[in-house]
This record gives structure tokens, C-alpha cells and sequence, in this order.
């Protein structure tokens, strides 16, 4: 497990859902130039939110295009259909829904086992205090800020709350999961992400919808850490 508290600088993970799907090699190239930390990508199957996104067939043909850990967002219905097929993709993380299946500590154990790193996500809905029994066992925890299924949604300011809380429970318990945020990060909303003390920004509209994508990173990565406590 990586420790967040080993984390000095914050992880930036654009999404490829802000990306033209036309041209995914240039997508790719833009989050290497740019030196962002991971690639965000988030699978919706029309069910669990209203939307159709990727499969793992995309994930596979990506892999060999990235230097990158790969993270793969599953805002599904029964994600342990999925998680096998992206595991065999090539995703390092994998973070599936709390209220999409029922036995979420289950699917945690067989997303380890397939060698990837789970993650758990709720959605701004969803109290932070029900993942309590699962903070344990998990890599990343996943806040959305924006009710999923569609880009280019403006941030729900008390999800924040729940970023701060998960981070007094991961410091209270010594454990080691990182907190990632989704959902209208961009240079107005990252300082108030940062006190909030989140270790993983996903960036969708900001990074993809920018002149110069390596410019806004790296004034978003500056922004973050001049708001850090």
C-alpha cells in the first residue's frame, strides 16, 4: 500500500473523459508532456449512472501507450463482473462503488489478489462514515464531488467535508490509503481541495479543455501546494 503520508506532492490523474475519444494517442501524449502522475478512466455502463464510456478492450489498447498507473474508475452495477477484465487490461488501481455491490470487502480481497490496487468511491450521497469497515483494506478512497456520469459538473463544496474526515480517521487509525477527489477540480475549487487535505485530484475540463495543458498542471500543482496546510 502507498502511504499517504509518504505523499509530498499532490497526485494529478487527468481523465481521458474530457479527452476527444477520436484521438486517444494524443490524449495520452498531452498527460506525458504535461508530467501528470497517473491516467484517470472511468468506465460507465448506462446503469449505474446514465452515461457509456469504456471498456476494457480500451484499456488494453491504451496499456503500451503510458508510462503511467492507470486508473480505472468503475461506476458500474455489479463491478466484479468487470474488475477481472480490467485487472487483465492493466489497470494498477481499481475503484468500484460502495453502493453498487453488496459485498464490497469481498471485492476488495479479489481485486488485490488479481494484482491491482482497490479502491473504494461513493458518491456525494453517500456518508464517509459507511466506509469505516473498509478503510482498512483499501489503497484509494474515491470522493466524488460531483454526482457522476457527466463531465464538466461544478464541485459540491461539502463533499470536501468528507475528504477532511476520511483524513483525521486514516491519521486516528495509522492506516495508509490515499483520498481522491472527482468532480469540478480546477484552479478555483484546488485550494479548498488541499486544506482538505485530499492526496489525488482528478482533472477533467480543466486539463483536456486548456491552451496549454502542461502550463494549467503545473499552476494547479502550485496552486495546491501553496493551499496546503
Amino acid at each position: 500500500m502507498i502511504l499517504s503520508a509518504l505523499v509530498e506532492a499532490p497526485i494529478f490523474a487527468p481523465s481521458l473523459l474530457s479527452a476527444d475519444f477520436s484521438d486517444m494517442r494524443s490524449a495520452l501524449a498531452k498527460i506525458e508532456d504535461a508530467e501528470a502522475d497517473w491516467v484517470h478512466f472511468d468506465v460507465m455502463d448506462g446503469r449505474f449512472v446514465p452515461n457509456l464510456t469504456f471498456g476494457p478492450k480500451m484499456a488494453a489498447d491504451i496499456r503500451p501507450l503510458t508510462r503511467r498507473p492507470l486508473d480505472v474508475h468503475l461506476m458500474t452495477v455489479e463491478p466484479e463482473r468487470l474488475a477481472p477484465a480490467f485487472a487483465s487490461a492493466g489497470a494498477d488501481y481499481i475503484t468500484f462503488h460502495l453502493e453498487a455491490t453488496v459485498h464490497a470487502h469481498r471485492l476488495v480481497q479479489s481485486i488485490r489478489a488479481m494484482g491491482a490496487r482497490p479502491g473504494i468511491a461513493i458518491v456525494p450521497s453517500t456518508p464517509a462514515a459507511s466506509l469505516s469497515e473498509l478503510l482498512p483494506f483499501v489503497d484509494l478512497v474515491l470522493v466524488m464531488t460531483v454526482d457522476p456520469g457527466f463531465g464538466g459538473q461544478a464541485l459540491i463544496p461539502t463533499c470536501l467535508e468528507k475528504c477532511a474526515s476520511l483524513a483525521a480517521s486514516r491519521a486516528e487509525r495509522g492506516l495508509g490509503f490515499l483520498i481522491s477527489v472527482d468532480g469540478g477540480i480546477n484552479l478555483d475549487t484546488i485550494p479548498g481541495v488541499a486544506r482538505a487535505r485530499a492526496d489525488v485530484l482528478v482533472m477533467g475540463s480543466a486539463f483536456f479543455g486548456a491552451s496549454e495543458p502542461s502550463a494549467a498542471l503545473r499552476e494547479a500543482r502550485s496552486s495546491y501546494m501553496s493551499a496546503r496546510p
